[in-house]
């Protein structure tokens, strides 16, 4: 099996990337929507997080994602006690997940991640794919979010890698300042490329 890492720092399109993956039928892994999973009631994060950050439940009993990034704008070292608690849960669904797609003799997956490269796991991956837009660009998109603020935004982008990095350490670059169909395209061309090859990483790291 051929592991492909999609990241990209926020606001770059990752969302748009995986989609088109899927459309091809590769199999996508999504941390982020993991960790909404962690995050919901009866989701294997809540107690924990709660424990180390008492006060973050919502109404139904989940992780109040609105509380708990107010605590972490007010105390940024806090998040290393946070990630402490989700990544393993993190990989171990991802191990999970790849494990059944290997046994039914998929060829190609993608790990879709947002910290691919600053948590190490571009080393658990054979190729990554890195989505980029210029900053300008980036800064629109991620403004018109619910609840995003400027401060918001200048704290996430003060954790996460330097788009010029990532781009430098990526095996592919796509940009995603054109159109949709744009971006979808070099999707294709990149998947073709791929189209093939094994890699090592799964039985590496993985199985």
């Amino acid at each position: 099996m051929l592991l492909i890492g999609l990241t990209g720092s926020i606001g770059m399109g990752k969302s748009t990337a995986a989609a088109r993956i899927r459309t091809l039928g590769i199999p996508v892994c999504d941390a982020d929507a993991i960790v909404h999973k962690l995050y919901k009631a009866g989701g294997a994060g809540v107690a924990p997080i709660e424990a180390a950050f008492p006060g973050s439940l919502n109404e139904e009993g989940g992780i109040d994602r609105q509380k708990l990034a107010a605590t972490l704008l007010a105390d940024p070292s806090a998040y290393a006690r946070l990630e402490a608690i989700v990544h393993p849960l993190v990989l171990a669904t991802e191990r999970a997940f790849l494990q059944q797609k290997a046994a039914k003799g998929v060829e190609k997956l993608v790990l879709e991640v947002p910290l691919l490269f600053e948590t190490g796991g571009d080393q658990r991956v054979d190729v990554t794919v890195v989505v980029s837009a210029p900053p300008d660009i980036q800064r629109l998109r991620v403004l018109e979010r619910a609840g995003m603020t400027p401060e918001k935004l200048e704290q996430i982008l003060s954790r996460q890698m330097p788009d010029e990095e990532k781009r430098q350490r990526a095996d592919f670059v796509v940009d995603t300042s054109r159109s949709i169909p744009e971006t979808e395209a070099q999707i294709d061309r990149i998947m073709a490329q791929l189209s093939g090859r094994t890699g090592t990483a799964f039985a590496k790291y993985w199985a």
